[in-house]
């Protein structure tokens, strides 16, 4: 699964527009499963026309085949904005979660609650969903207005 978030940010004001998940689970193979994703966010890019994407950067698993496959995944995002002509922008972990929570090693529920409070929405969204949400307001708070959405 594979979480988003659509933002649009001006100095001082963020505003939720969109998120969600891409689902792969029922793909039969590791390469439909990249399918679905690329083919996912290009459709959520198609939808909204995001002037930049940011995603988050590597981080080191404890489980070197499951590091790959995020690898992998993350690939097939990066390829669906440059098709689209759209600029990447990383961020690792701990940098996402001082931009929205205050603390680096902040918990997935955590960072949950302040996007939803960030946002100012009625309830949270789903954990991946929310972790979209927080690269984008990671990146909002780190870039220059005139290149956002």
């Amino acid at each position: 699964m594979t979480g988003y978030g659509v933002l649009d940010a001006a100095p001082g004001s963020l505003s939720f527009v969109a998120c969600g998940t891409i689902r792969v689970a029922g793909q039969p193979t590791f390469a439909a499963r990249l399918d679905a994703i690329f083919s996912g966010l290009n459709e959520v890019i198609q939808l909204h026309q995001p002037r930049v994407v940011a995603i988050e950067d590597v981080f080191l698993a404890t489980n070197p085949r499951s590091a790959l496959k995020l690898g992998h995944a993350r690939g097939a995002a990066m390829v669906a904005a440059t098709q689209n002509g759209l600029a990447v922008h990383e961020y690792n972990a701990k940098a996402i979660k001082q931009a929205v929570a205050g603390y680096g090693q902040a918990e997935k529920r955590q960072v949950q609650h302040m996007v939803r409070v960030l946002l100012n929405l009625t309830s949270a969204p789903s954990p991946d969903a929310a972790d979209g949400l927080a690269v984008a307001i990671c990146h909002a708070n780190q870039c220059d207005y005139g290149l956002l959405r």
